[in-house]
């Protein structure tokens, strides 16, 4: 079929003598050949909007950020750019949060890092999520540890 839609005929074989004179049905040809290449116009289109549709499912709207935005750096592939943080086992999974401190286009952002981390500034959306501040009340208390006898014993609530 795409044969046929390209030249209007099947495929030669190569044992079908040729004949060299003007063809008389030229204009029902060429109508025949605009109806085919419709038809396949349609089909593509069609076929496209399904394909787009598929594709589009996993597509999430990017979050638009702005400078002086607080945001936290996903450590999945910050592997051996943590400076004293080798162990992948206990590594957070993200670290800051840090300012936007430029829009480079609409889907990277320049960040203000810590000198922890050895990147370049400039990091895609998709490695950054928006800071959100803990609720009043739930602030994590930093525990203390008890010495005893030189032993470090599990930390105690103050």
């Amino acid at each position: 079929m795409p044969f046929k839609a390209n030249y209007g005929q099947d495929p030669r074989m190569g044992f079908e003598v040729r004949k060299k004179r003007k063809y008389k049905g030229a204009e029902k040809f060429v109508m025949k050949m605009k109806d085919i290449q419709d038809k396949e116009k349609a089909v593509l289109g069609k076929v496209q909007e399904e394909m787009k549709k598929y594709a589009d499912r996993k597509r999430v709207e990017i979050n638009e950020y702005k400078v002086g935005d607080l945001v936290i750096l996903s450590t999945k592939d910050l592997r051996y750019q943590m400076i004293g943080r080798r162990i992948e086992k206990l590594m957070e999974r993200f670290v800051g949060p840090y300012k936007v401190k430029k829009i480079v286009l609409a889907n990277t952002v320049e960040l203000e890092l810590s000198s922890t981390i050895k990147i370049h500034p400039v990091v895609n959306v998709s490695r950054i999520c928006r800071y959100i501040e803990q609720v009043k009340g739930q602030r994590k208390e930093q525990l203390t540890l008890v010495i005893i006898e030189g032993c470090y014993e599990s930390p105690k609530k103050e």
